[in-house]
């Protein structure tokens, strides 16, 4: 709010400056109109200079000057008033908690600022169906009101010790307010991805290696490049005959690989935030009381078999679809939070409790993690799982409210710009060779075939989903990577995480490997 008390005094302290700023500028051109006649009296010659002009036409020039500044104060002062309204209006709707009646059944401050922060970046980005530059306005916009949600981290603050000196010289130990330690670090990593993405968008301006046809053009004018996924309100890439040229190939991978460490750290950093958040009452009140309720039969036994290959699991279960791999998503996490807390259940009789041994549930958690970080990485742009929906809408904490949604919305972006680069280089690799189109488009990670989801060994493999025509340039782009090292160096990106996993603070609970 410190933001929105220095906009009021904006009005007063522009007309200050106005005023002091055109009797400057009245001195200036009297100034130089004066000189210009002592310079005619003394004979100088010069035809273009001022002082030539007939005293009318002077008086004109400086009336123009003057009118000039007056329109442009007038043009910042009229900006910096509506500028003022909109971030009073936003600040505004967060303090009623999103209820216009005032009648004080809003949501909280965190979700309001978590749906604001989200809801701006929708207006914005929109779809991101094309890799082109964002308009001026659409950028300024951006810019000017995610400043304005961030600055609330400002005053979130934690007490530390600090040394003060005293009158007499001796030290003596006192303690000062500083920014809380997860904003502190996160937040100017956050808006150092914010702006690569924005940087990786501008870098396409003025290229005409490729193109995007309107939606209503012809399958004939598509031709090999027609998208045949799910996703058919894209627009088609075209490129030319031959293929991108080798510098705009270049382009191309560098960006793919600058994305794919903006995405790997949005999904650290988010991750990190929905781990430390408690779990809600409302979500363990609707869980069954046992996991193999939660999970079902088939996959319980595949669980808890004797022999277990995570890899063997997936190929074997059903993920043809966005919507059942976020119900295995769900039925794991859930059957995690119910093995938890039965593990830590002290009350025997409890209908938490287990009958099964520790051993085995630490076992079985540790196959269910393996399993679910797989799941995250592989398919990164799946939506939220019920437990981190549950978590944010349930969520007090302000500052984690920051963190998740910003991490959130550039991790979804930067899936966006890569799915846009896979596109591009697809339309590439199959104008090179026609016989290569697929019956899906490699742009779409969750199409990849059944080699590509063996393939499970880094992040950086489940990241490169873009295909196996894709890898076919992977060694060109190598040379890619220690560009983006030193650039992600000399930016100081820095990600403030923790070395616990995912699952291993889910719940507020110390793991069984801590306990024994």
């Amino acid at each position: 709010m410190v933001g929105t008390l220095g906009l009021f005094n904006f009005r007063g302290k522009n007309e200050k400056r106005r005023s002091k700023s055109m009797s400057v500028g009245n001195g200036s051109v009297l100034e130089g109109s004066a000189a210009g006649n002592e310079e005619a009296a003394d004979g100088t010659q010069g035809s273009d200079h001022p002082s030539d002009l007939p005293e009318s036409d002077q008086n004109e020039k400086l009336r123009q000057v003057m009118d000039d500044l007056a329109a442009t104060f007038q043009a910042r002062e009229k900006q910096l008033l509506t500028d003022m309204e909109q971030m009073k209006e936003k600040f505004a709707k967060l303090l009623l908690g999103e209820d216009m009646s005032g009648g004080g059944k809003g949501v909280s401050s965190a979700l309001a600022l978590s749906n604001a922060i989200t809801n701006l970046a929708a207006s914005v980005f929109g779809e991101q169906s094309r890799l082109e530059p964002m308009t001026a306005e659409r950028k300024s916009r951006w810019r000017k009101e995610i400043d304005w949600l961030l600055s609330v981290s400002d005053c979130i603050v934690e007490f530390v010790p600090s040394q003060q000196k005293a009158k007499d010289g001796s030290n003596m130990e006192i303690m000062v307010t500083k920014q809380r330690f997860d904003l502190l670090m996160n937040i100017p990593a956050l808006r150092t991805l914010d702006t690569m993405l924005l940087d990786c968008l501008d870098s396409f301006k003025d290229q005409d290696e490729f193109y995007y046809l309107s939606k209503d053009a012809t399958d004939e004018e598509k031709g090999n490049s027609k998208r045949k996924d799910d996703k058919w309100w894209l627009p088609t890439v075209k490129v030319p005959e031959q293929g991108l040229s080798d510098a705009a190939k270049k382009n191309l991978q560098s960006q793919r690989e600058a994305m794919t460490q903006v995405l790997k750290a949005a999904m650290s950093i988010n991750a990190q935030v929905l781990t430390e958040m408690e779990i809600p009452e409302n979500y363990l009140d609707s869980l069954p009381k046992n996991g193999r309720a939660s999970l079902g039969d088939s996959t319980y036994r595949s669980i808890t078999v004797e022999f277990f290959d995570p890899n063997q699991f997936l190929a074997t279960t059903d993920l043809s679809s966005e919507h059942k791999i976020l119900d295995l998503k769900n039925r794991i996490e859930a059957s995690i939070v119910i093995w938890k807390r039965k593990m830590h259940q002290k009350d025997g009789k409890s209908a938490w409790s287990s009958a099964v041994s520790y051993e085995k549930r630490e076992l079985f958690e540790e196959r269910a993690e393996t399993i679910l970080r797989i799941l995250k990485h592989q398919y990164p742009g799946i939506p939220q799982s019920s437990l981190d929906i549950s978590k944010i809408q349930y969520n007090r904490d302000v500052g984690q409210a920051l963190l998740e949604s910003y991490s959130r919305i550039l991790e979804s972006l930067a899936f966006t710009v890569l799915s846009r680069i896979g596109d591009v280089l697809y339309a590439d690799s199959v104008a090179r060779n026609p016989s290569q189109a697929t019956s899906k488009s490699p742009a779409n990670p969750s199409s990849g075939n059944d080699n590509e989801k063996s393939n499970l060994m880094t992040l950086s493999d489940l990241l490169t989903w873009s295909g196996d025509l894709l890898d076919n340039d992977f060694e060109d782009s190598k040379d890619c990577k220690d560009d983006l090292s030193k650039d992600m160096d000399e930016k100081n990106l820095n990600v403030a995480t923790s070395k616990v996993s995912y699952l291993e603070s889910l719940g507020g609970v110390r793991s069984p490997k801590e306990r024994h």
